[in-house]
């Protein structure tokens, strides 16, 4: 589609880039000397450069040397987490949950998941993410600092059933009370933890409010194989065969991890109801010495969406997609021992539409095409370690870096450009953050939020 100069100014036209686009087989290619039309948010065509000349714009970017790719979405993360990054290092997961991080979560307040989500925005734009999924306590501020940043994000106020029924509750008013809220910018999940923290009365009643309400879930499961196994001994089951008997297996599904899924759990996945999407984060599990990672190629053999992920910044230390993406090639290559899988483009479909399929915006994001929402990201390949370009798609995964993120975009909202953050005041943040985190991270009350025991 080529716009008409006489059609009523565009918002905002990128012009003389390479754009990477989706054939109607969901196949990558790319498009050189392009140009973008965004208006009101959505992207009117991709057309070329020279087509585009005459057009009246708003607002127009000149993006020669660089690539124009879909906004990077983290499937799962805690966003204010990053206020424990590197807090709670070199431990085994028992050790890690129930030695710091839930004796900390204790004392969380508000303003230190507020402080922390608006830096962990600014470190998911600076590195070309778009959107996120969360899944965390206090998520009222969360919400308030999406707004405020311009991002957009698929929201859970995560619960136990130690908290008794308030616990889901407070989950379902939440999610209903911004679904749809930063100009649709917002939508929101029902946030169980996990099936070894909610007991199967619990699930069920999510599963039944997921329905009632039309909300899918958002939770852990089958993180990692001692979970999978305790599961078995104590229960019978899998994680993955508790979702099913509880029905969160019929739900629209976002499962976190899932590098103790089992051939058994297969099926399961493969039969279920709703839309069913695992995150996969690989980082965190090297760190904590996994000895699996999500069986993506099986996953995607069943047709289970995988979107890409970096949990908290508390395991990861990173809110980085792009590590994500390499990391999840290369890891898959050596889990499966075949170095032609995971290629560079089928690394690039995950974290573009496999990620948008997975937190419910398929349709909406995930590509750059008319109709879709704008959320873009120029990324610059002009550096020395980018050159020379034979591949373009394993230089973008396995060469280019966050850091070579110019201009982040969403909804025709310029949020990064040229590296300069124009919505969230960093330094403010990081003074404010500073002056609490002693009374965050104090343990010397000997609480915890919850026990870790699988």
């Amino acid at each position: 589609m080529t716009p008409s100069a006489a059609d009523s100014p565009a918002d905002l036209i990128i012009s003389a880039c390479t754009v990477l686009v989706h054939d109607d087989q969901e196949r990558i290619g790319f498009e050189e000397d392009a140009a973008i039309v965004v208006r009101n948010g959505v992207v009117e065509a991709v057309t070329s450069t020279a087509g585009v000349a005459d057009l009246p714009a708003a607002e127009r970017l000149d993006a020669r040397g660089q690539v124009a790719l879909p906004g990077l979405i983290n499937c799962h993360t805690h966003a204010p987490m990053v206020a424990l990054r590197g807090l709670a290092e070199d431990l085994p997961t028992q050790e890690w949950f129930n030695d710091v991080v839930w004796p900390v979560e204790s004392n969380l307040t508000k303003e230190d998941v507020e402080l922390g989500a608006r830096l962990a925005c600014a470190e998911m734009i600076r590195a070309g993410v778009t959107c996120f999924a969360d899944h965390y306590f206090a998520m009222d501020a969360v919400a308030r600092v999406v707004a405020e940043s311009g991002m957009r994000a698929l929201l859970g106020e995560a619960f136990f059933s130690s908290q008794g029924p308030e616990g889901r509750e407070r989950s379902l008013e939440f999610a209903l009370r911004h679904r749809g809220a930063a100009d649709g910018r917002i939508t929101t999940a029902l946030a169980p933890h996990a099936p070894y923290t909610v007991d199967d009365a619990d699930l069920a009643a999510t599963a039944e409010l997921a329905r009632t309400h039309g909300l899918p879930v958002h939770l852990h499961a089958s993180e990692n194989r001692d979970q999978t196994e305790t599961s078995l001994a104590r229960h019978g089951a899998t994680p993955i065969e508790v979702l099913e008997r509880t029905g969160i297996l019929h739900t629209d599904l976002l499962l976190a991890h899932g590098t103790g899924i089992v051939d058994r759990d297969l099926s399961l996945l493969e039969r279920s109801d709703g839309r069913t999407a695992v995150a996969t984060a690989p980082r965190g599990y090297l760190k904590f010495a996994w000895p699996d990672t999500t069986p993506v190629r099986a996953l995607r053999d069943i047709g289970v969406d995988v979107g890409l992920a970096t949990d908290g910044a508390a395991s990861n230390n990173s809110l980085d997609v792009w590590e994500s993406m390499a990391l999840t090639s290369l890891v898959q290559k050596s889990s499966e021992g075949d170095p032609r899988w995971l290629t560079s483009r089928q690394a690039l479909h995950h974290a573009t539409l496999q990620s948008a399929r997975a937190v419910g915006l398929g349709d909406g994001v995930g590509s750059i095409a008319p109709g879709r929402r704008a959320d873009i990201v120029l990324v610059d390949l002009t550096g020395p370690h980018t050159q020379p370009v034979h591949d373009l798609a394993a230089t973008l995964v396995h060469s280019a870096r966050s850091a070579d993120v110019r201009t982040t975009i969403v909804d025709g909202r310029i949020l990064m450009r040229d590296r300069t953050l124009l919505t969230i005041d960093v330094p403010a943040v990081v003074r404010e953050l500073e002056e609490r985190l002693p009374a965050l991270v104090d343990r010397s009350h000997g609480r915890r939020i919850q026990d870790y025991d699988t």
